[in-house]
């Protein structure tokens, strides 16, 4: 009896320092994943979200890509390496030139973390500009 709590409070320091382990490393916890604009008029312009987010982790966090899933989207990002318990951002504008109604974007965000890959997502509803009379564009 003796013998078998001493193998399997082996295993457990043992599984306790894989898992131990596989934290270590950089590590990004975001603020918030979804920035929904709500309801906003075309003639408002290009409309910005910024997503925060922190090191967590106990290494340099590098951003090594931010991609949207279209070309009405532009992004920035925090381009230096972002150290443990720092923040950084990623910023995504949304341009809803001749982009009437609704619409939900994803930024895929590629980083150095042990699952490198983090997805936020723009929201909203553009209401459309009203039409102009021909000779007035």
């Amino acid at each position: 009896m003796v013998m078998r709590k001493l193998v399997l409070l082996t295993l457990a320091i043992v599984f306790s320092g894989i898992m131990m382990a596989q934290q270590s490393g950089p590590a990004i916890s975001w603020e918030k994943t979804v920035h929904d604009f709500g309801t906003f008029n075309e003639a408002d312009g290009i409309q910005t979200a910024i997503f925060e987010f922190t090191n967590t982790g106990d290494k340099p966090l590098f951003l090594t890509n931010v991609k949207a899933s279209c070309g009405c989207t532009a992004t920035d990002y925090t381009k230096e390496p972002v150290q443990p318990g720092a923040k950084g951002y990623v910023k995504a504008s949304y341009n809803p030139k001749n982009r009437p109604g609704k619409f939900s974007k994803q930024i895929t965000v590629t980083t150095n973390e042990f699952q490198p890959t983090s997805i936020v997502r723009i929201t909203g509803e553009v209401i459309p500009a009203a039409p102009q009379p021909e000779g007035e564009k």
